[in-house]
């Protein structure tokens, strides 16, 4: 594997770790808030909506322009709003924070994916796309139990907090993917 792959597979496996910290407790989050399920699930619907037309659009500026600094710009967007949830005190709020998020994962998926795709050495397609697709499961479902544990004994503030670190943690690692020719 080469150290474009393996930069790309770290810093996406610290990404969904700091993702999956809030995973299902997203709901709890958003009923403490005031949220009703309508509300609940119409910020998710936003993030996932806006996520899919800009990364549609995205994409095309994508073969354009510099993938690694879109990934970047998403990576760092995406732990901003993770801070924001700092911010969030109501359905609005937590509205203004999913498209926040959706905004990142336009900027970063098709980059990621891009980039990654480039990276693939052909005789271990198979291999490597496992690592891909399956490191994200596992260090998620790790990192749900852990988010579970910090919200029991400590706070959504904590969670939030760590999340965030996570994320510019994995930024950073991210950003190591410039010093790598296309």
């Amino acid at each position: 594997m080469n150290k474009r792959f393996l930069n790309l597979l770290a810093s996406n496996y610290i990404w969904w770790f700091g993702a999956g910290l809030l995973g299902p407790l997203y709901a709890v989050f958003a009923e403490k808030i005031g949220g009703d399920i309508l509300e609940l699930t119409g910020a998710y619907a936003l993030y996932l909506i806006l996520a899919g037309i800009l990364s549609i659009y995205i994409g095309h500026i994508s073969d354009h322009h510099s993938k690694k600094y879109l990934l970047l710009a998403g990576c760092s967007l995406n732990a901003l709003a993770t801070f924001g949830y700092l911010l969030v005190d109501s359905p609005l709020k937590l509205f203004m924070v999913q498209g926040l998020f959706g905004i990142s994962a336009a900027l970063s998926y098709p980059a990621w994916d891009s980039l990654f795709t480039m990276s693939l050495e052909k005789k271990h397609l198979g291999a490597e796309w496992g690592l891909s697709e399956g490191g994200p499961l596992i260090v998620s479902g790790i990192a749900i139990l852990l988010g579970g544990f910090i919200l029991t004994y400590f706070s959504f503030t904590v969670l939030f907090i760590t999340m965030g670190i996570v994320q510019v943690i994995g930024t950073i690692v991210q950003s190591r993917i410039l010093k790598f020719k296309d």
